[in-house]
């Protein structure tokens, strides 16, 4: 592209130097002083040399000899002419770096050599919004690399600002496009997953059909806000597919009928480094909802699953006889009055507009102050002012998209563990979110699964393939320090090929090769569970308390020694 540019000044500056030469060899040079007629023409190494140095502007003298009359009036021509060449490429080369086209083909090509040099894993981010920002600074808590591509050079430029611990390279294209998806890393062996989180469907859809197609063996999460768009994505086998209205309105269906069990999946999935706060459970009892869209239609299903009534507020109300209908927007006390705000239990502001959300809630508060609350916050940058109101849910679109996400991709056995705590009872859940808060707290724990195989536990599966070793769960959760006590953790599920997944699996449990397991714990327990499982000397220390030597020799001294001892005694 570059070249192609600038093919016509190069040419101009080539045809200047060409002809300047030419006429320097044809102008016949100064008299001969002795009289002798027309001195000699200048032969071509000269007049290469010299319009080298003038056509640059450098010039610095007459050589080989004083010019002729008809040579300087030459010069004079050249000189003119390569000042209008070198004006004209320069212009050119100005003009290239400044236009959109070039600098976008600069960034793809950087972009994508960037993408080519990494050699670990990488998760490709699709949209750098509100929720891909905080995808983005979840993996690099976690220790993973990103790949983003955001269509707003603004949102781009704010990537470029954070101070994440690993660079990630961004592109500023549309990731419908599946070239840009493969400039992206999308079929690269390092990529781990994509994950789609634009504001747009269409390009949702898109970067899943592309995935699909390109790269079927890599998990893609993709995010869908209309049912249309759900059921094309399912149609061609979208593995995960999160639409947050729905996810929200499981969560308050599951607020409803185990509370605990929605606390439970709080913690579980939070972000890093957050803190989760118990609310009070959902009451039972009459229910006004304002606004009645993707949210307020989800929300109207979950409580009346429940079997709570609930009246609607909304400013163009069908003509739909299964619901109790007032025209409004919320906003207003008449409205409210109207619907029974002053008999009913809870509310739940669903417009698309934060500052109504929060308008509706405050007037209705002051109309019944022991309203339970569940408030839609679109914007994270309002998040100051739902603080400050302190509801009893809120429900933000983009928190609830990156805490599935991360779940799924980070931790892929988390998923049947929480399916498994939603079938639970309540009294269930409530003995596990007690035992579990009680030892590491309400801060978001560590949450890591573990393979029992020569990649993820090399050190336990070389144990194990002895035929005569056998390895306890407790036996291997303790902590390779001076009186091996328990590592803070607790296994949550035990996945075994053949066998029904096993919950809550305790220390007499027996592990095997081929074994996956689920654990929830703090950020120090996990990395020395990940010593143990990785190195054979750790390992050895956590079963017996004997700290073996290290390397051949030492461990035959060792040997000799207790065989010497045990002759002796």
């Amino acid at each position: 592209m570059v070249l192609r540019r600038l093919r016509t000044p190069l040419i101009v500056l080539i045809v200047i130097f060409a002809v300047s030469v030419l006429g320097l060899t044809l102008v016949p040079g100064p008299p001969d002083p002795n009289g002798g007629g027309p001195g000699p023409r200048m032969s071509s190494l000269p007049a290469v040399y010299f319009i080298s140095y003038t056509a640059t502007t450098i010039g610095f003298g007459e050589i080989p000899y004083a010019f002729s009359e008809q040579q300087r009036l030459w010069v004079t021509l050249c000189i003119y002419l390569s000042v209008i060449g070198w004006a004209y490429t320069l212009g050119t080369v100005f003009a290239m770096l400044q236009d959109k086209n070039f600098l976008n083909a600069v960034a793809v090509q950087r972009f994508a050599r960037q993408v080519r040099r990494l050699r670990e894993h990488f998760f490709l981010v699709c949209g750098y919004g509100e929720t891909g920002r905080l995808i983005c600074k979840a993996l690099d808590e976690l220790g993973y690399r990103a790949v983003v591509i955001e269509k707003d050079e603004t949102k781009v430029g704010d990537l470029e600002l954070q101070s994440y611990s690993a660079d990630m390279p961004a592109l500023c294209a549309d990731a419908g496009e599946p070239d840009t998806l493969l400039f992206a890393g999308l079929t690269s062996r390092y990529c781990r997953g994509v994950i789609a989180l634009t504001n747009d469907d269409s390009t949702n859809l898109a970067v899943a059909i592309a995935a699909r197609l390109l790269a079927p063996a890599l998990p893609a999460l993709c995010r869908a806000e209309h049912a249309e768009t759900v059921n094309n994505m399912a149609s061609f086998g979208t593995r995960h597919i999160i639409n947050p209205f729905e996810q929200f309105g499981e969560y308050m269906a599951l607020a409803l009928h185990s509370p605990a069990a929605y606390h439970l999946l709080l913690w579980l999935t939070g972000l890093p480094g957050t803190t989760v706060t118990r609310h009070r459970d959902p009451p039972v009892g009459k229910w006004v909802l304002c606004g009645y869209g993707s949210f307020g239609k989800v929300m109207t299903e979950a409580l009346e699953n429940a079997s709570l009534p609930v009246t609607i507020i909304d400013r163009s109300p069908p003509v739909d006889p299964a619901h109790h209908w007032i025209k409004g927007d919320g906003t207003g006390a008449d409205a409210l009055a109207a619907a029974g705000i002053r008999e009913a239990v809870g509310i739940v502001a669903a417009t698309g507009n934060d500052v109504n959300n929060l308008s509706i809630v405050v007037t209705a508060h002051q109309m019944n102050p022991g309203l339970f609350t569940v408030l839609r916050q679109n914007q994270v940058a309002n998040r100051a002012l739902f603080d400050a109101f302190e509801s009893d849910f809120t429900m933000v679109p983009s928190e609830i998209v990156a805490h599935e996400c991360l779940a799924i991709l980070t931790t892929p056995l988390l998923a049947p563990f929480l399916a498994a705590v939603r079938k639970a009872d309540d009294a269930w859940a409530e003995a596990l979110l007690q035992d579990v808060t009680g030892r590491f707290g309400w801060d978001v724990p560590a949450v890591w699964s573990v393979a029992i195989n020569i990649s993820q536990a090399p050190s336990v599966y070389r144990l194990l393939m002895r035929h005569e070793a056998r390895l306890k769960l407790g036996d291997l959760l303790r902590a390779p320090v001076t009186g091996r006590p328990e590592l803070a953790c607790r296994a949550l599920l035990l996945l075994r090929e053949g066998d029904p997944p096993r919950l809550l699996p305790d220390a007499d449990q027996e592990i095997l090769l081929g074994d996956q397991l689920l654990f929830v714990g703090d950020e120090t327990a996990r990395k020395e569970l990940g010593l143990t499982l990785f190195n054979a000397h750790t390992l050895n220390y956590v079963l017996t308390g004997l700290d073996s030597p290290g390397g051949l020799v030492w461990e035959w001294l060792a040997a000799r020694r207790r065989a010497k001892d045990a002759a002796h005694g």
